[in-house]
């Protein structure tokens, strides 16, 4: 460590009153590491604009943008979940199929409700009325059988207790794009508001 090394030498070097000044001169030469690593942080990206179909609207701050973990997706941010809790996560997939019927019961089955309740009692459904196009929404909570890949057999499954995932399907006139917000669930009931009013705020 060459930190550790420095203090040393200037110890030895300048002798200055014995055992005590060598430790007071080291001090010296860490305290300023303290200030580098706390100013290490990520520095603020600049403002994103993420384009949905023919929509689009400017990505949160607390959204960190990420290159996407696969082909499918467009667009991927990470949510800080905090409290010793894993990140959330936003993936975006363009050009996907509009239908809520076809899509919301296959979602649906990747959870397991506790016992004595249905996968209709963990859900909600609705729809969010955007200026050019409808946003219809599941969101459900349980336990979440998670496969990367849901089609893929080799792709490992994976059991996240008490995770929560909101399910968007934004449809427009000639096209539908799919957004899913997941994470444990006090994670994503923390940034529930900013992502609701990110989608109103579509246009």
């Amino acid at each position: 460590m060459p930190k550790v090394n420095a203090m040393v030498w200037v110890g030895v070097v300048l002798r200055l009153g014995g055992y005590a000044a060598v430790l007071g001169w080291g001090w010296m030469l860490q305290a300023p590491a303290a200030t580098v690593d706390a100013t290490s942080a990520d520095p603020p990206q600049k403002p994103l604009v993420v384009k949905v179909g023919k929509l689009s609207a400017v990505a949160p701050e607390t959204w960190k943008d990420e290159k996407p973990s696969n082909r499918l997706r467009s667009y991927q941010f990470r949510l800080p979940g905090g409290s010793g809790l894993p990140d959330a996560e936003i993936a975006i997939y363009p050009e996907s199929h509009p239908s809520p019927e076809k899509n919301f019961p296959r979602w649906q089955a990747q959870f397991v409700p506790p016992e004595g309740k249905t996968l209709s009692d963990i859900s909600r459904v609705g729809v969010w009325e955007l200026p050019a196009a409808k946003a219809h929404y599941l969101d459900i909570q349980g336990t979440w059988k998670y496969r990367e890949r849901p089609k893929d057999p080799s792709s490992k499954e994976m059991i996240l207790e008490n995770y929560r995932a909101i399910w968007v399907i934004v449809v427009e006139k000639d096209e539908a794009t799919h957004i899913r917000f997941s994470g444990p669930a006090p994670v994503v009931e923390k940034h529930y508001k900013s992502f609701e009013q990110w989608i109103k705020s579509l246009k």
